[in-house]
């Protein structure tokens, strides 16, 4: 996201953004090609899947379901209104801007894609959770990867401690690894299906980190009139 310090160079965070941006899109679109023509990555997640399945109990499951269920449509969106409310009370436009850019829309989105590559769920003999939804992208992963990237992004954008910031930026990335590992678990999602989806909340959230920051320069920029 374009705006990781208070202090930072402009130049450098837009650099550093549209690297991103570019890397993520890279990833979305190398795991979507693989899937629409069933290359090699379609096999890695079958044995995946299989890995998984073979280790299921009770206990296990139990939990799988309760961390899938709390990063659901209703619950990320309920998360996402208490921190939209905290950030307008806090009279913080820009990442209450960024949150209205990023939540909705790319929860949206993501819906989108499914219409678009129309991939079915894995056809497994006794699946933990049956869905008759598409399957690609994962709408958890998505919601999580937003949500948890936006979250570690507006924190780490106040503390100038790099290691405080590499710390926020890991626990997202596990939080989004943790729901991404349920839904194959479950046998609701292939591996793919959840790369693709972290790859994509990524580029999203950068798309409307920058569109934000564009706002945000705009709105600070003197407008001078003609004076008759």
């Amino acid at each position: 996201m374009a705006r990781l310090s208070r202090h930072g160079d402009t130049g450098l965070r837009l650099t550093l953004s549209v690297l991103l941006l570019i890397g993520a899109l890279w990833l979305f679109a190398g795991v979507a090609e693989d899937v629409v023509t069933g290359d090699p990555l379609v096999d890695v997640d079958h044995a995946i899947t299989r890995w998984l399945q073979a280790r299921k109990t009770p206990g296990l499951a139990l939990w799988m379901r309760w961390i899938t269920d709390a990063h659901g449509a209703g619950p990320i969106s309920a998360m996402g209104a208490i921190f939209a409310l905290f950030l307008a009370l806090r009279h913080q436009g820009y990442w209450l801007l960024t949150l209205v850019l990023v939540l909705p829309g790319g929860m949206l989105t993501n819906v989108l894609l499914k219409h678009v590559f129309q991939r079915g769920r894995p056809a497994l003999d006794e699946p933990l959770q049956s869905l008759a939804s598409y399957s690609f992208p994962s709408g958890h992963v998505t919601g999580a990867t937003l949500f948890y990237g936006l979250l570690a992004a507006y924190l780490a954008a106040r503390t100038p401690d790099i290691a405080k910031r590499l710390k926020l930026f890991t626990a997202a990335f596990l939080m989004v690894v943790l729901v991404g590992t349920t839904r194959i678990y479950l046998g609701a999602h292939y591996f793919s299906d959840v790369v693709a989806a972290a790859a994509w909340g990524t580029a999203w959230i950068v798309l409307c980190g920058v569109a934000a920051d564009a706002c945000k320069r705009g709105a600070a920029t003197p407008r001078h009139g003609v004076r008759s």
